[in-house]
């Protein structure tokens, strides 16, 4: 409290890939919350669900993050809609966020 103030800064980054997806609903709720994601690539499966908060007067990114680790390709993402509907996207490229609509699929990817 009474000392120096320090800032922090990591400029060493890494090489690792990620993958961001935004769902949007059109039988389920407009911002496709309730969605249960999962990512495939190799043997390697994450599931994540779109939750919209945690705690009162909250609020959590409707993205889902996944991080892929030296993958640059995932190989499969379902997506099982509250409706009860479910998509699947194969072979997306990693490092970009790519908004899913239900029914419809990949509707666009941004890098």
């Amino acid at each position: 409290m009474n000392g120096p103030a320090y800032l922090l800064r990591n400029d060493g980054g890494n090489a690792d890939h990620w993958m961001e997806i935004k769902t949007v609903g059109r039988e389920s709720n407009r911002d496709g919350i309730g969605a249960r994601v999962e990512v495939r690539t190799g043997a390697e499966r994450q599931i994540d669900e779109v939750r919209s908060g945690g705690s009162y007067l909250s609020q959590n990114d409707l993205r889902l993050h996944f991080g892929l680790g030296s993958h640059v390709m995932v190989d499969e993402v379902t997506l099982r809609w509250p409706s009860g509907r479910v998509d699947r996207l194969r072979k997306v490229p990693a490092n970009r966020l790519i908004i899913v609509e239900e029914g419809k699929g990949l509707v666009r990817a941004q890098p």
